[in-house]
């Protein structure tokens, strides 16, 4: 991908170039808005500290939320928990990439 096919989300305040199609941009968009409410959720909340550790409580509690949803239509098992890993590789390259940015 171009780096026209970049999006720059931010998220806990950094900011991140998450490259995508252009037609998943609003969907990724989306996701980046919903995961910065819940990490500033829990990191406001006081009980986590860390970025990496928050990330990790987020991801956990969507995930829950997701497996517990109706599974009726497109929201069988098997498609959550694809979106879920594909979320999750994501939201992986974004900090890998971020990591090495600061190094």
């Amino acid at each position: 991908m171009t780096d026209s096919n970049a999006v720059n989300i931010s998220i806990m305040g950094k900011d991140y170039l998450v490259a995508c199609s252009e037609d998943e941009k609003q969907e990724l968009i989306r996701s980046a808005e919903f995961l910065d409410r819940k990490m500033c959720e829990i990191r406001d909340s006081g009980k986590i500290i860390g970025t990496d550790r928050i990330a990790v409580m987020a991801a956990l509690n969507i995930a829950h939320e997701l497996l517990n949803q109706d599974t009726e239509g497109n929201n069988s098992e098997n498609a959550i928990r694809d979106r879920i890993m594909s979320l999750s590789n994501k939201i992986e390259d974004a900090l890998y990439k971020s990591r090495q940015l600061e190094i």
